[in-house]
């Protein structure tokens, strides 16, 4: 039995590993999901080639978390094969049918708690300060400093032939009066723009790097070409206008709460 317990306690540490991974990658810039994915992927070494894999590899960062997480998973792989090929050729201690339902129950409770969200949210609290606390990762948690987690996101628009932004410069468009800032443009042939200007021509199949209020975001995801795209706009300042209204009342009343009574 001590070879399955063995075998349980590496499953659970490899769990652990990944989450360590999946939340530093997430501070270099990625989304939760494509950080857990490359985590997973560079932990278990089943090799991956997509466009999101280059962007690991070239970035500094991304590459060291990669290569430890690569390298852990090597080992522990080969230690859990080991472990459960002892657990089962020993049979002095126990069935083959106790000993799978041991191993079985063991690895329910840890995917239950692998799966669990108030886990993964307080796990994900302790992984943040003691990356911070003991290592050297240039690490940037972007879901905080961009308030990711509120009514604002950041999402990607490709831009289609004959769309309502195609062939159009920023300044046309004008996003800003909605509340919508233009981080980046992505060009067909791979070529980003960083911080475009009002004078930057959007293209068919760029792709718009776009920052904003999470509503205004999917309403540019399908607004239409023409004069229903037009009245489209004109709510969305509309609602841009009143937000921008609200906030700012809010400013004030921080403000005045903030500022100490005079005698």
């Amino acid at each position: 039995m001590v070879p399955i317990i063995s075998l349980l306690i590496i499953v659970t540490i490899s769990v652990l590993i990944t989450r360590v991974g999946t939340v530093a990658l997430m501070h270099t810039g990625l989304s939760r999901e494509s950080a857990k994915f490359q985590a997973r992927s560079a932990f278990t070494g089943v090799g991956f080639t997509t466009t999101e894999s280059e962007k690991i590899v070239n970035h500094p960062v991304r590459r060291k978390i990669i290569f430890m997480l690569m390298f852990l998973g090597n080992v522990g792989i080969v230690t859990a094969i080991s472990s459960l090929i002892l657990g089962f050729v020993n049979q002095g201690s126990g069935s083959g049918l106790l000993k799978i339902a041991f191993l079985a129950g063991g690895l329910l409770i840890v995917w239950v708690a692998a799966t669990s969200h108030w886990l993964d949210r307080h796990l994900s609290r302790v992984i943040q300060w003691a990356l911070q606390r003991y290592t050297r990762l240039e690490t940037h948690d972007l879901v905080s400093l961009l308030n990711l987690q509120g009514d604002y996101g950041v999402t990607e628009l490709p831009v289609k032939e004959g769309g309502w932004l195609a062939n159009q410069r920023l300044n046309q468009v004008d996003l800003p009066s909605e509340g919508i800032i233009v981080l980046g443009v992505t060009r067909k042939n791979g070529t980003y723009i960083g911080a475009p200007d009002g004078e930057t021509k959007v293209l068919p199949e760029d792709r718009l790097i776009l920052y904003g209020r999470e509503a205004a975001l999917e309403e540019v995801q399908t607004r239409r070409l023409g004069v229903e795209g037009d009245m489209q706009h004109n709510a969305a300042v509309s609602e841009q206008q009143r937000v921008a209204q609200k906030e700012k009342a809010k400013e004030k009343a921080t403000e005045s709460a903030d500022t100490p009574e005079e005698d």
